[in-house]
């Protein structure tokens, strides 16, 4: 599967039940696109998927489908504040390192073929205050 919008290769996965209300039309799977880590919905995908495709710091499982809900909430933040803070916090609580994982994807030289469609590294920043 493709992204509707840029066209990216895309990474299904299951939602965890706890975060469906923060999913693309709230709905049971999503993708992430591999170049712009916008998120949409999906009609079905793996319960325990592997992000490697967008980087090979990014978590795996439920882990890795709650912050990709939340980056693809990111374009949003003062919206969806507590929708992300809700998906960050369950990224955590599964074992991710969110501002780390941020990080890497925010650096060039690491992540060469993204293009997200928020700035990450800034949106880190935020981030990292409200997770305080």
């Amino acid at each position: 599967m493709t992204c509707p919008v840029c066209g990216g290769p895309t990474v299904a996965f299951a939602v965890p039940t706890d975060l469906r209300d923060h999913a693309p039309e709230g709905r049971a799977y999503a993708t992430l696109c591999s170049h712009c880590l916008r998120t949409h919905p999906a009609g079905g995908g793996p319960a325990d998927p592997t992000f490697d495709a967008v980087h090979e710091s990014f978590p795996s499982g439920e882990a890795g489908a709650a912050l990709a809900l939340a980056l693809g909430l990111l374009d949003s933040l003062a919206l969806r504040r507590d929708d992300i803070d809700d998906c960050c916090s369950y990224a955590e609580r599964a074992g991710a390192d969110v501002l780390l994982t941020l990080d890497r994807l925010a650096a060039p030289a690491e992540a060469d073929d993204l293009d997200p469609h928020a700035d990450i590294e800034r949106r880190r920043h935020q981030l990292a205050e409200m997770l305080r």
